[in-house]
């Protein structure tokens, strides 16, 4: 039986629910994965080598800001199932040679792949670098189908994929503090504002209020016995505002005396990624699944569309953007085993 599975991920829909497919699959069979990827070579091209010349730091970023991101989100799906897994990012101009190759190099005997869920040839086609994979690899493919074309499972895919960048972000966020207690010496006063703002502007500002204007108000329209639960979830929305302000300022405090202000600092952000990995939980193992029992496939294009393109004019696309490019620029300013914590969080849809 399959022991070490190469899951090769992009950043698109079909890699949110591959990523679901593949953990699931390694966790029954008791195996280790490997996730994948293989981004461009940005010095390759123009804008790339003039930005590596006149700002090496966004040069390094851009490099390898969407990787990072890209693979700590599907690591926090494979801890929470509390299955092996480690990550491997190159570059590459041919995605499928690296993809054969790294799961040589890395010992696999399966490479977990998807299309889109389309019968015949096409469906293959669809899943991007999947046929070459198939036609070059001597190491066995399973091809997963996954519909990442239905609104119901658009909507579902970005949802959990924001859950698992916030909790991505947590698990980094604890992982400062295990290793300032451990060494003694403060972290990145950059690092930390940086999370802040990005929690504060991204699911405070952008999620949570996408979560309570079109998925809450669609589910107390379609039944009522959620209500209790959705009041809950409301209420917990507005108190963790006020979180994340206790939150930034016991880093304040923190780094106007790193001495004093350390146990201030660890216990704001315990108190923060419990009520937020508690929150998320109630959504993935309550709410969703609600939601696929009670919404309509036009409830769902409403909630998909403003999600994944901010349907809502209180909400900017280019907003959405940055928050994005935050997030990749957090995890590279942070340690490489920064999204490797341990706590289980079921928050992946």
């Amino acid at each position: 039986m399959y022991r070490h599975l190469l899951v090769p991920l992009d950043n698109s829909p079909l890699a949110v629910e591959t990523v679901r497919k593949a953990v699931q699959f390694a966790r029954d069979l008791g195996a280790t994965i490997t996730f994948f990827h293989a981004r461009e070579d940005y010095a390759a091209t123009s804008d790339g080598a003039l930005l590596r010349i006149t700002a090496p730091d966004e040069f390094r970023q851009g490099v390898a800001g969407e990787a990072r991101a890209i693979l700590s989100k599907a690591e926090v799906v494979a801890r929470e199932a509390k299955v092996a897994h480690k990550s491997l990012a190159v570059t590459s101009s041919r995605p499928y040679e690296a993809i054969v190759d790294a799961a040589e190099a890395s010992g696999c005997d399966l490479i977990f792949m998807a299309s889109h869920g389309r019968h015949g040839l096409k469906g293959l086609v669809l899943g991007s670098q999947t046929q070459k994979v198939l036609q070059h690899s001597a190491i066995p493919v399973l091809v997963a189908a996954v519909e990442s074309n239905i609104p119901r499972n658009l909507a579902l895919a970005t949802i959990g994929d924001e859950h698992r960048s916030l909790a991505a972000v947590i698990h980094g966020l604890e992982h400062v503090v295990r290793e300032a207690r451990a060494t003694g010496r403060p972290p990145s006063f950059s690092l930390l504002r940086a999370i802040v703002h990005y929690i504060a502007e991204f699911p405070e500002r952008l999620h949570h209020p996408k979560e309570d204007a079109y998925l809450f108000k669609k589910l107390r329209e379609r039944t009522s016995e959620l209500d209790a639960t959705l009041d809950e979830l409301q209420r917990q929305h507005i108190e963790g505002r006020d979180n994340v302000t206790a939150l930034a300022r016991a880093i304040a405090r923190y780094e106007a005396d790193p001495a004093g202000g350390f146990e201030g600092f660890a216990a704001a952000v315990e108190h923060f990624a419990a009520d937020q990995m508690a929150h998320m939980r109630l959504e993935t193992k309550v709410i969703l699944p609600a939601a696929m029992q009670h919404l309509t496939a036009v409830d769902w294009t409403e909630i998909g569309h403003a999600f994944a393109a901010n349907g809502d004019p209180r909400f900017s696309i280019d907003d959405d953007q940055e928050f994005r490019q935050l997030f990749a620029r957090i995890l590279t300013m942070a340690p490489a085993d920064v999204v490797r914590g341990t706590r289980g969080a079921d928050v992946a849809a």
